[in-house]
């Protein structure tokens, strides 16, 4: 008896022992590090659909256009959820920009009475006041289409993120079209101006810009818009990029946020 016991204890023992092996092994893959995250973010938009993205990025910022204002960007789900996962914060948006002016824009806000008043035809409607309107409805357009993609994809309201204002001169520009005298750079002005405010009336409490100086001093003639931060764009390498963080590099008085490089086929930032 002394011995049947016995032995059965010690089996008992072996079953509960064999039994536990999985669990712990389990649980040491559970704790098993995962792959670290990519040294910066990237920035992301219509080019890259389709597109392979870098994993885990330190922070991703989302294209919200399809490279012009009022067109839209046809992954823009896709890539909202792939920057739903960056490591540091919810993903960043930035929109296109321009303004065209009256004379090749079917979408001019001629007659439009609010948030400024544009007159109904052309020469009058070219002016700050419609410049204004275009850049605000742009902006509309813009956020709501980037909400309806962010509840999609699961991810924080667009109007908790920071957005990013894309101005480049191979966008449209009646400064860049008629010539950069200062009606022209005027309305281009206020078109950046309409989009800024549009935003912040969603609720975004920054509204920044994407450009270089020589871009923006083009089309804005140096304007500050109230000292907006800055997203200094394509410098070349990572040390180039790191160097920009220099407030000696900010166009809008504001502090240099983001700086952007080259990185594997992509679009890199650092954050500064």
């Amino acid at each position: 008896m002394r011995r049947t016991a016995a032995a059965l204890m010690l089996g008992l023992l072996f079953a509960a022992t064999a039994a536990a092996q999985p669990a712990v092994a389990s649980a040491a893959h559970d704790k098993a590090p995962k792959p670290a995250p990519t040294p910066s973010g990237y920035d992301v938009s219509y080019p890259q659909c389709g597109t392979a993205l870098p994993s885990r990025p330190r922070f991703g910022v989302v294209g919200v256009d399809g490279g012009r204002v009022l067109k839209a960007n046809p992954c823009l789900t896709t890539l909202i959820t792939w920057a739903r996962t960056a490591t540091e914060s919810a993903p960043s948006y930035y929109a296109n920009t321009g303004n065209p002016g009256p004379r090749v824009s079917s979408y001019w806000p001629s007659g439009q009475q609010a948030p400024k008043v544009c007159a109904d035809s052309y020469p009058a409607n070219d002016s700050p006041a419609c410049a204004y309107d275009y850049g605000w409805n742009a902006a509309a357009d813009s956020f709501s289409r980037a909400a309806a993609a962010a509840a999609t994809a699961g991810a924080p309201d667009p109007s908790t993120s920071t957005w990013w204002l894309d101005v480049e001169t191979g966008n449209s520009w009646e400064s860049l079209q008629y010539g950069s005298s200062p009606t022209y750079v005027g309305n281009d002005t206020a078109a950046l101006q309409g989009m800024v405010d549009q935003l912040r009336a969603h609720g975004v409490s920054t509204v920044g810009a994407y450009s270089t100086a020589s871009q923006w001093t083009q089309i804005t003639g140096g304007a500050s818009l109230g000292g907006i931060p800055v997203w200094y764009a394509g410098v070349g390498t990572l040390a180039q990029a790191q160097s920009r963080c220099s407030s000696a590099y900010s166009f809008t008085g504001g502090s240099v946020t983001f700086t952007q490089y080259a990185s594997g086929g992509f679009d890199a930032d650092w954050r500064c």
